[in-house]
């Protein structure tokens, strides 16, 4: 009896026990079915995360003010303060903030290749925007930016036009506007908000642009703004009161050198000896994905072991059902053996019925995975995703699961006594 004999005849055993097999065969699939669909779920947010966040900037960096620590104790050497680091912090420089003129001279003397610099500050936020007898929610975010403003944090104009340097220069009273503000105000016709006067509080704004709809989430209301420009937004009382500078490189992998060049820039800027600690931070646009992407990914572990208990289930289940079929076939056992079949026979014929019941699992546990959790694809509108590195690890647990489940009862056929096995009623 060759190993193929045993394969054969393993294959037939297996479609003949159909309702046995169908059981078995969905516990195990719905354990994959669980790790492969939640990990398939959790690349397609990851995806649509890096989308998402590309189009917000992803190759762009801002400058903003380093708030000064809270230290316990003072320091010895006058305005001198000691960092961990060994570097010194001029106390002059602590409670420092960016300053217009430091921003705008930044923007003069930055010469990365390729790279776009926009001075920009955040002004008052939970603002109502009234138009006649319309007005928002009190939850409006004024932005005072320049004409790199959109291009730098991943905004595009719908209707009308962008600030210019003249709007810049004068600080008049001109805005663009975010889809939501737009939809709030002008209902089904947005792009009607164009040459109208809004009230931010009381003072009048003229519109001069509709922003395409960025989406919003929970931590990133991105379409409830208002932008004006930076000389503007000064005149607001409660604006911040540190400038932003926002750079945008050609290409995502020259983000680090072109970030050490504006560091060595902006200590120039901010009046820093090369033995001072730096009192900026340089922040690059896409941490909030990288933080996301690193929760998402916490979250595997759970997919992970809930595949795991779900096949260890499955594996008991298993080795439960190939030892009731060792009764149920102990008189075919006993005539393989007596008709030259060795026990080594035997084994590979119920090692075979285990694993295909288990491939078989894995199978349809793959394919119903994908598609589960590629419903998060349609929705999140990326492109058909297959973790094929999952793939392969489900069709090893698998392989391991029936192997695991088939050894002992394997081994149970393989010891019985053919005269024995005869007689069996």
């Amino acid at each position: 009896m060759t190993t193929l004999d045993s394969l054969s005849l393993a294959w037939r055993t297996v479609r003949s026990n159909k309702l046995r097999t169908g059981i078995t065969v969905a516990i195990i699939a719905f354990g994959i079915m669980a790790l492969i669909g939640i990990i398939t779920a959790i690349e397609a947010m990851n995806q649509s995360l890096k989308e998402s966040f590309s189009s917000m900037g992803a190759n762009a960096f801002s400058i903003r003010f380093k708030e000064s620590r809270v230290r316990f104790g003072g320091g010895r050497n006058g305005d001198v303060t000691k960092t961990r680091r060994g570097l010194k912090e001029k106390k002059s420089n602590l409670g420092k903030p960016i300053r217009k003129e430091e921003a705008e001279f930044f923007k003069a003397n930055y010469n990365f290749p390729g790279a776009l610099v926009s001075i920009y500050r955040r002004g008052p936020g939970n603002q109502e925007i009234h138009y006649e007898e319309k007005k928002t929610n009190p939850q409006i975010t004024v932005w005072g930016g320049d004409e790199n403003y959109l291009l730098v944090n991943g905004y595009t104009i719908d209707v009308g036009r962008n600030l210019n340097s003249l709007d810049v220069q004068s600080g008049r009273n001109v805005c663009l506007m975010g889809s939501n503000v737009a939809a709030k105000l002008f209902g089904d016709r947005p792009e009607k908000c164009i040459d109208k006067i809004i009230r931010i509080g009381n003072i009048p704004y003229r519109v001069i642009g509709l922003l395409k709809s960025k989406g919003s989430s929970a931590m990133m209301r991105q379409d409830d703004m208002l932008l004006t420009s930076y000389t503007n937004v000064r005149n607001f009382q409660n604006a911040s009161s540190s400038y932003l500078v926002g750079v945008m490189v050609g290409n995502v992998n020259e983000l680090d050198v072109a970030g050490d060049e504006a560091t060595s820039v902006f200590r120039a800027v901010r009046k820093l000896e090369p033995t001072e600690e730096i009192n900026f931070v340089i922040e690059r646009s896409d941490k909030f994905a990288e933080l996301f992407i690193g929760f998402l990914s916490s979250i595997t572990g759970s997919a992970g072991a809930i595949g795991l208990i779900t096949l260890i289930g499955a594996a008991i289940g298993l080795m439960n059902i190939m030892l009731v079929a060792v009764n149920e076939r102990t008189k075919e056992v006993g005539l393989i053996k007596a008709i030259g079949g060795k026990s080594r026979n035997v084994r590979q014929q119920f090692l075979f019925e285990s694993m295909i019941i288990s491939l078989l699992g894995a199978l349809f546990g793959i394919i119903l995975g994908v598609l589960v959790g590629n419903l998060f694809s349609i929705v999140l509108k990326t492109g058909f995703v297959v973790p094929w590195m999952w793939v392969i690890i489900g069709i090893v647990i698998c392989s391991v699961v029936g192997l695991a489940a088939g050894i002992y009862p394997a081994m149970k056929a393989a010891r019985l006594n053919p005269i024995v096995a005869l007689r069996y009623e």
